[in-house]
């Protein structure tokens, strides 16, 4: 069974108490800026094991009627179509996910922000299509010189010509689609609206990494440094905590090099600021809720050895640049870490090299067991090392067969003869889909298919980069899948 390092439950009652003793220090009204993601958030519970995915969002449901959301995108992001690489959409279609996830879960979105507005024709099209929707919009302007021109920013031409946002509860959780979105500008701006209107309110950031109560070499915050490797973020001491109060904490170099402008600016705006540090301004309580420090030291291990193969993978695929390899291989090495430290890889490899290099796929079970899948006529190598993962959970004999030719033919027929795929092989979503279908008739497929709960956690690897088919159930299944930086085939064009 997988080993808990984190208190959640412990995590999610810190984490509202301090939020809500952070409202009641700045009066009752608090606009805090959310880093990283509300819900599924992946890479936390893999860092973390205990941290559930969704725990952010249940700190905010237990806040109650306290909470609104306002969400925040970037008016450039709709003109150019910007993708969210991990779920496959546009930022603008995120906000319509975002707000129907979050209205799902009983949380009340006030409105929406478009930010850097400069009369983008897609920008206005979204905002029409969202009024139609009846969501409140809100625009706010580029401000010449920011953050660097203060008496420009802090002033009627500056954020006095944003639209104030008409907000109606204490706490004001501001997210956005990704990064770049505009979300401390929006902060700021509000707080200049605000104050002016003489209502007291405050702002805080509410970020998961780095965790600043632990050391900076932690592996907890190395992995955050690998996972950041493309926008190079950088760990550091917070200097101005360390001076204001003699104690060591860590932040990101981001927040570290902006403060003394933001500090400048929350000077401007309230006549003093209330921060002498980037990690006063945090709320995070993260670090307190960790239960067993080695389980997740381990854990952030093999996530930084699992972004290493992500950033090799990016690279092949033209996605990525050969300084995020050489930043996480730097981390690997300050982590005292190496690609054999993942064992599935060396599975893999000596799998596909006994099947005259053909690609093969290693899954190590939790008990440490490691079952391999090689390409064959009716499977691809993903589909076969899942099916004798849950073959040998169910104790089945390894030769054992699960899945009658009679059915995977006619679903090969089907791909090559009416929808013209030049693959035969089923992939991963399609070989369960079959196993589904012979679990109705067949007491052995039913048996296997009972223990697909189980692989979740599991440790995978492939010889070869896989489509985004099979990746996209792997990571639905759960299973922790990395992939040799190679295509399968010599083709220019790969799906």
């Amino acid at each position: 069974m997988n080993k808990i390092g984190f208190d959640n439950a412990a995590y999610i009652t810190k984490q509202s108490e301090m939020i809500s003793k952070r409202i009641g220090e700045f009066g009752g009204k608090l606009y805090l800026e959310l880093g990283g993601k509300l819900f599924d958030d992946m890479h936390a519970s893999r860092v973390l094991p205990g941290f559930a995915p969704d725990s952010k969002l249940q700190m905010l449901k237990k806040l109650g009627d306290a909470v609104e959301i306002v969400i925040v995108i970037n008016a450039g992001d709709i003109e150019s179509n910007k993708i969210r690489r991990d779920l496959g959409i546009t930022y603008d279609t995120d906000v319509l996910r975002l707000i129907d996830a979050y209205r799902a879960t009983g949380l009340y979105v006030g409105s929406v922000v478009l930010t850097q507005y400069n009369g983008q024709q897609s920008a206005i099209a979204f905002r029409k299509k969202l009024e139609s929707l009846g969501v409140k919009v809100f625009i706010h302007y580029p401000i010449d010189g920011y953050p660097y021109n203060l008496p420009l920013i802090v002033s009627d031409d500056g954020f006095g010509k944003n639209e104030y946002i008409e907000t109606e509860r204490p706490l004001i959780a501001v997210t956005a689609p990704g990064p770049g979105s505009g979300k401390l500008a929006t902060c700021l701006s509000q707080l200049y609206h605000e104050n002016k209107r003489g209502v007291k309110a405050g702002y805080a950031k509410f970020e998961t990494f780095p965790i600043w109560n632990l050391p900076l070499k932690h592996p907890v915050n190395l992995a955050y440094e690998a996972a950041t490797a493309d926008l190079n973020d950088v760990n550091m001491i917070d200097p101005y905590h360390l001076e204001a109060y003699g104690i060591t904490t860590v932040n990101y170099n981001r927040d570290v090099e902006a403060f003394p402008v933001l500090n400048a600016i929350f000077e401007k705006i309230n006549g003093v600021s209330p921060y002498k540090s980037p990690t006063d301004m945090g709320v995070n309580m993260a670090g307190y809720c960790i239960s067993d420090d080695e389980v997740c030291k381990e854990a952030s291990k093999a996530e930084i050895i699992r972004r290493y193969f992500a950033a090799l993978c990016d690279k092949k695929q033209g996605r990525g640049e050969q300084s995020a390899v050489d930043k996480i291989d730097s981390l690997m090495h300050q982590a005292g870490l190496s690609v054999d430290d993942r064992t599935v890889v060396a599975a893999a490899l000596r799998r596909s090299e006994e099947t005259d290099n053909q690609p093969a796929v290693a899954i190590e079970l939790h008990d440490g067991r490691i079952v391999t899948g090689k390409t064959s006529n009716l499977l691809g190598a993903s589909s076969a090392a899942v099916l004798n993962a849950v073959k040998a959970l169910a104790e089945l004999p390894d030769d054992l067969l699960m899945i009658a030719p009679s059915i995977i033919e006619p679903i090969q027929r089907l791909k090559v003869n009416i929808l013209k795929n030049h693959n035969p092989r089923l992939h991963l979503d399609e070989t369960l889909i079959a196993l589904s279908m012979s679990a109705n008739t067949n007491p052995v497929a039913n048996k296997a298919l009972s223990q697909i709960d189980r692989v979740k956690g599991c440790e995978a690897h492939s010889t070869v980069i896989l489509s985004q088919v099979d990746l996209d159930v792997f990571r639905k299944l759960g299973i922790n899948i990395t992939c040799e930086p190679v295509y399968q085939t010599k083709k220019l064009y790969h799906k």
